[in-house]
């Protein structure tokens, strides 16, 4: 059974904490929506990023997302109690272009991030 479309709201609701995260420079947004043990996975400039979720915190608080910066979510599916989100992200930080993908659960009513998965697009990887 396809869930509602105000079930497909709360998830992009929530996936948009993420994105305000991002845009703002500040991960306290962002921090309401993952779990204290969420994981990320993704490579940064090349270099393989993996672990805790706190490395995304990071980097959101180290460097805004700017000016330029754009993003748009994607509610790829739903099935009861599980979400896949997708985040294309434009000009973060003014050079570098994201496709995130957030892996949510439904605990206790409230739709939370366990995990994110990233690539950062090839033409704007940075090669020292």
């Amino acid at each position: 059974m396809r869930s509602s479309i105000a079930e497909y709201k709360a998830v992009e609701e929530a996936a948009m904490k993420f994105v305000k995260s991002v845009a703002e420079g500040n991960s306290k947004y962002a921090k309401t929506l993952f779990t204290d043990d969420a994981v990320l996975f993704g490579f940064l400039d090349g270099k393989l990023e993996h672990g805790s979720i706190e490395q995304f915190y990071h980097n959101v608080d180290t460097v805004s997302g700017g000016d330029s910066f754009k993003a748009r979510v994607d509610v790829i599916d739903i099935e009861e109690s599980l979400a896949v989100v997708r985040v294309l992200e434009e000009g973060w930080g003014g050079r570098i272009d994201f496709t995130d993908y957030l892996l949510l659960l439904k605990m206790n009513g409230e739709w939370k991030c366990v995990a994110k998965a990233y690539n950062q697009n090839s033409d704007t990887i940075r090669r020292d």
